[in-house]
């Protein structure tokens, strides 16, 4: 928000919108995924829970959600178990000893599934958040002109239940409630799954970048689903799904990085008219449906070119304005809209100067 008060002069996604989607956008996957992993009695190792919360209070920490993806943080969890129970390292926290967990096929495939899972729910989130938050940034062009980039950093929250055997839970926790299942016990928890996500969109609008990186994500949490089946004929297969999503969601995140890099920015000062880089929710361009990257090429009949026109030719018909704008397609529509006493003075536009 403090960026964009001091690029625009004003905050243009409201202060709350990133606390308010880190439950509210993945509440539903939450329960859905909840209700899978305990009919189909996926269990996984309470040791597994507690690297995972260690590695995702770290990328919160750091606030660095480019590696904040679940098959970074489930893949690290694995990794940083391993390592401690391999070489007899323990960290003492207190109330209880971490010592890591000893690797066994048994709970790496419910882990593999589990991580596809969110992987997937994680590129549905991506599809469909991504760039309604993403906020403009200003930077030279190659030709030396300020244009626009948009930086798109979520955090996702998804309270989900997990199963995990009860001996560990009960040692500390004598009276939580325990599903025993023949000679063993179970406990559900319900655990915090974090995970974030962020891109820069340079080259490509917002609206077409993130649903193209959502959905490659997608493909990506079921390759894992579909590699870690695999694992009921060959148990390596699980290992083998979650190594693969780890490079193939690394992958995406090179790919389009190099992608938008190159090339020209979508936004920047253009000969036609004057681009949009933003609209103030709630504003009369708002209002009037105009949206990012489109092209104001005329006001109240005036045609301009800048910044100080598109606002000195506002002022011919204060009380109603009529635009004549240019869309991504480079087709002429036509907006217009009564301008109240109370609306935002310049129509809640921000624009390439």
């Amino acid at each position: 928000m403090k960026k964009e008060r001091k690029a625009f002069r004003t905050r243009i996604v409201w202060g709350w919108t990133e606390l308010v989607g880190l439950l509210k956008d993945g509440f539903l996957f939450a329960v859905i995924l909840s209700i899978l992993i305990v009919g189909i009695g996926l269990v996984v190792p309470m040791e597994w829970t507690i690297a995972l919360s260690i590695v995702s209070i770290l990328m919160v920490v750091s606030g660095f959600y480019y590696l904040g993806s679940f098959v970074y943080l489930s893949a690290a969890a694995v990794f940083l178990g391993w390592l401690m129970g391999t070489n007899g390292w323990s960290v003492d926290f207190g109330f209880f000893q971490y010592d890591g967990l000893f690797f066994s096929w048994n709970w790496l495939l419910p882990v593999a599934l589990i991580t596809g899972a969110i992987v997937l729910i994680e590129g549905w989130l991506v599809r469909k958040h991504g760039a309604v938050s993403a906020s403009p940034r200003l930077e030279k062009s190659s030709r030396g002109l300020m244009a626009a980039f948009y930086n798109s950093k979520r955090l996702w929250l998804l309270p989900v239940l997990l199963v995990v055997p009860g001996s560990l839970v009960e040692s500390y926790a004598p009276y939580w409630p325990q599903l025993p299942i023949g000679e063993s016990v179970f406990s559900f928890i319900l655990f915090p799954v974090v995970f974030g996500f962020q891109n820069r969109a340079r080259k490509t609008l917002p609206i077409y970048l993130f649903p193209l990186i959502g959905k490659s994500i997608m493909i990506a949490g079921g390759s894992i689903i579909a590699l870690a089946l695999g694992a009921f004929l060959w148990q390596p297969m699980a290992l083998v799904a979650l190594l693969a999503g780890l490079l193939a969601r690394l992958g995406i995140s090179i790919f389009y990085t190099v992608k938008e890099r190159q090339g020209n920015h979508a936004v920047t000062p253009q000969a036609l008219g004057v681009m949009i880089v933003d609209v103030l929710p709630d504003s009369p361009a708002d209002k009037m449906g105009l949206i990012r990257g489109e092209v104001i090429r005329k006001v109240n009949g005036l045609t301009v070119s800048n910044e100080s026109e598109l606002y000195e030719a506002i002022q011919v018909n204060a009380a109603h304005c009529r635009l004549e704008v240019l869309d991504h397609n480079k087709e002429v529509r036509l907006r217009q809209h009564v301008i109240f006493r109370h609306d935002h003075h310049r129509l809640g536009l921000i624009v390439v100067k």
